[in-house]
């Protein structure tokens, strides 16, 4: 059985059942929250397994709570180079899971949900499946090859993560590509869309952000 770890940021979550939803339908996955975002899982009626951050964004009476009922608290100090989620995601490295699943790492801040964003590239890295998930979409990153299960009509946008992304090709989609350049600062990738169940993307060299917004 494969190990998944649910690591929930404190972002933005419009929706709490919907990560109510996730959390039971994937079984048992280990869930590590960053600090303040443990106070969500409070209304799904879970415990967290780890805790992780510097607890400058959860109160002290949901933190002791947590404690007592058997979440590890992982603390850091508050003047530190990483954010909550960077940690948390760093700790979820140290269990060799093969899935991580990113939750409340949008909306807000835009300075943390970008931050959010680019912590993929060191997943693909560590050659971990990884994604950020909300209600209406999924990001991940890749740097070789590979398949999108959706629904025809589904928004499919590209952005490289890196200064050049190269032989990009498409297949399955609108607007098809084969061996295509993409470059920070060209965002022709944007708003693409899937013409069926599947659609495949390959690369050569670089890191692709794709981003699969839901159809209704």
């Amino acid at each position: 059985m494969k190990k998944k770890i649910f690591v929930i940021s404190d972002g933005v979550i419009n929706d709490t059942r919907f990560l109510c939803g996730e959390i039971r339908g994937a079984g048992k996955p280990v869930i590590i929250c960053a600090d303040g975002a443990a106070q969500r899982m409070k209304s799904c009626g879970v415990i967290p397994d780890y805790i992780v951050g510097d607890m400058d964004s959860i109160d002290m009476e949901t933190l002791a709570y947590f404690e007592t009922k058997g979440s590890r608290i992982i603390r850091y100090p508050e003047d530190k180079d990483e954010t909550d989620t960077q940690l948390a995601l760093e700790y979820a490295f140290g269990m060799h899971p093969d899935e991580i699943r990113i939750f409340g790492a949008l909306g807000g801040r835009i300075d943390h949900a970008l931050a959010n964003i680019s912590l993929l590239v060191a997943c693909v890295k560590k050659g971990i499946d990884a994604k950020i998930v909300d209600k209406d979409c999924e990001l991940f990153v890749i740097d070789r090859a590979c398949t999108i299960d959706g629904r025809d009509g589904d928004t499919v946008s590209l952005l490289p993560m890196s200064s050049d992304v190269r032989g990009i090709t498409l297949e399955g989609f609108r607007y098809p590509l084969s061996g295509a350049v993409m470059e920070i600062g060209a965002p022709y990738g944007i708003s693409n869309l899937l013409t069926g169940a599947q659609g495949n993307i390959s690369l050569e060299s670089g890191y692709l952000l794709v981003i699969r917004q839901f159809a209704v």
